[in-house]
């Protein structure tokens, strides 16, 4: 999986006119990403979100992230910034919320620092997408 990584942009490019659609760097790198070292990184996460039994905790459930709109998951009281920027979750808008969530979505309430490794970022993308089910 991790050679995708190593492909660069021609090797997206064939990628995705191979399987009939675009494939972006991050997408790319979150299929490289290692959903075994993911759930250490979602440790950093676990203290305000759940992932196992859509419980709300300080932060929103992370049950289902993938697929679902920002702002959308009940029993969680969103800052109006995520309510509004309306994106559907994947390993793209992940990866880049999780870059930096207060440049993203400016005023969202998340106060954790930027995940600013991207293979900390595809690790945990690659968690969340295998836990997700």
């Amino acid at each position: 999986m991790k050679r995708i990584a190593l492909f660069g942009a021609l090797g997206l490019a064939v990628i995705g006119a191979l399987t009939g659609g675009a494939v972006t760097p991050a997408a790319a790198q979150a299929s490289a990403g290692d959903a075994v070292r993911g759930k250490s990184v979602y440790a950093r996460c676990a203290a305000c979100h759940d992932l196992n039994t859509g419980v709300t905790r300080l932060g929103p459930s992370l049950k289902g992230v993938i697929g679902r709109t920002s702002g959308t998951s009940p029993n969680f009281n969103y800052s109006q910034a995520l309510k509004d920027k309306a994106v559907v979750w994947n390993a793209d808008t992940l990866d880049q919320f999780l870059a930096g969530p207060a440049k993203y979505a400016p005023g969202n309430r998340m106060a954790f620092p930027p995940l600013a490794n991207p293979q900390d970022r595809a690790d945990l993308i690659a968690f969340l997408e295998q836990s997700a089910h």
